[in-house]
C-alpha cells in the first residue's frame, strides 16, 4: 500500500483540498479526523470532531483508542487499497496515525502550501478563528448519523477552487462545529420536543390524539417514538397505513426543520383507535366494522 500525506496547521482548509489532490494522485481513500472515508462515504472510524474535549480529539485523530484503530484497520484489511491520503497537522501526525493503523510511514508528503494558494489558506484561516467552523469532506447527508443531535450544513464555500482543477473530483462539503466548540452549545428540553410532536401531530385529520412520544438520543442515533389513538371516521378512505405514513414523514420533517436535529428514524403506532367515539380494542370487533363500511 502507498501511503501519502497532506500536511498543514489546524483551520488551513486540509479537508476541503484533500478530494481535489485525491482525484490528481488517483488515491480512493483517506483518513481524515478519526474517519476512514472513500468519495461520498464514511466507511468508518468516528469524527475527532464528537469528542467532548481537544484532548480526547487529538487522541480521537490518531487512532489512540484500540477498538477504535481496529476498526478502521480490519476495513483496510477488507478493502486492500493500491493508496491512502492520511491528513494531519505535522509529519510526525501522520506517521502516528500509519503506525496506530498498522500501516508503513508515508512515502510522499504534500505541505497545504503546495496544494493551495495563500489567499484560500488565510480565508479559511479567517473563518476558523471567527466561528470556529470545521470542514468534513463528506456531504451533510453522509455523516448527520456520525453527528446525532447537531446542526449540520452543506458548506456554503469560503474559497474556491478552479473548475479546472475539479476534473469529476468529490468537491461537497459539510460545516460542523464541533462538541468542543469554544462558541458553547445548546439545549432543548425534552418537554419542548413532546409539544411539538403533539402539536404537529394534532394538525392531521384522524388523529385523535398523542399517547405518548419519546426521544431517544443515543451516541449513534436519535430515534422518536410516537404513540397515537386513531378516530377511523375522520380519516380519509378509512386508510390507517396511509394516515401513519404522513404522519411519520410530517414529524420527520418538521421536527427536523424547527429543531436542526437531525432524526435517523420516526416509529410511530397506532395504540388505541376510536370509531364514533368509542374506543376498540378488540380486534375481531374492530375488523368487522371495518368489513361493513367497506361492503
Amino acid at each position: 500500500m502507498e501511503i501519502y500525506a497532506l500536511i498543514g496547521h489546524s483551520g488551513t482548509g486540509k479537508s476541503h483540498r484533500a478530494p481535489v489532490l485525491a482525484k490528481e494522485y488517483e488515491i480512493d481513500y483517506i483518513i481524515d479526523d478519526g474517519l476512514l472515508i472513500k468519495g461520498n462515504m464514511n466507511l468508518a472510524g468516528r469524527s475527532a470532531k464528537r469528542e467532548n474535549t481537544r484532548y480526547g480529539a487529538i487522541k480521537r485523530a490518531l487512532f489512540k483508542d484500540p477498538e477504535h484503530a481496529a476498526q478502521v484497520k480490519e476495513k483496510l484489511d477488507y478493502i486492500k487499497p493500491q493508496k491512502l491520503l492520511i491528513i494531519g497537522t505535522s509529519r510526525r501526525m501522520t506517521e502516528v496515525i500509519a503506525e496506530n493503523l498498522g500501516l508503513p510511514g508515508p512515502s510522499i508528503s504534500f505541505t497545504i502550501e503546495e496544494v493551495s494558494d495563500p489567499e484560500s489558506i488565510r480565508a479559511a484561516l479567517a473563518v476558523r478563528a471567527k466561528e470556529n467552523r470545521h470542514v468534513i469532506p463528506l456531504p451533510t447527508f453522509a455523516i448527520k448519523k456520525e453527528f446525532p443531535g447537531y446542526l449540520i450544513d452543506p458548506l456554503r464555500s469560503f474559497f474556491s477552487i478552479p473548475s479546472s482543477q475539479l476534473d469529476g473530483a468529490t468537491v461537497e462539503r459539510s460545516v460542523i462545529r464541533p462538541v468542543f466548540s469554544t462558541l458553547g452549545s445548546f439545549y432543548i428540553a425534552e418537554h419542548v420536543i413532546n409539544d411539538l410532536v403533539e402539536h404537529i401531530a394534532s394538525e392531521q385529520p384522524g388523529i385523535h390524539k398523542v399517547i405518548f412520544n419519546d426521544l431517544e438520543n443515543g451516541r449513534s442515533k436519535v430515534v422518536l417514538n410516537v404513540d397515537l389513538a386513531i378516530d377511523l371516521v375522520k380519516i380519509p378512505g378509512m386508510r390507517l397505513d396511509a394516515l401513519l405514513k404522513e404522519v411519520q414523514q410530517t414529524l420527520k420533517e418538521e421536527i427536523e426543520y424547527q429543531t436542526g436535529f437531525y432524526l435517523d428514524a420516526v416509529n410511530v403506532y397506532a395504540k388505541k383507535l376510536y370509531y364514533d367515539e368509542v374506543l376498540y380494542s378488540d380486534k375481531v370487533s374492530l375488523r368487522k366494522i371495518i368489513a361493513q363500511d367497506t361492503d
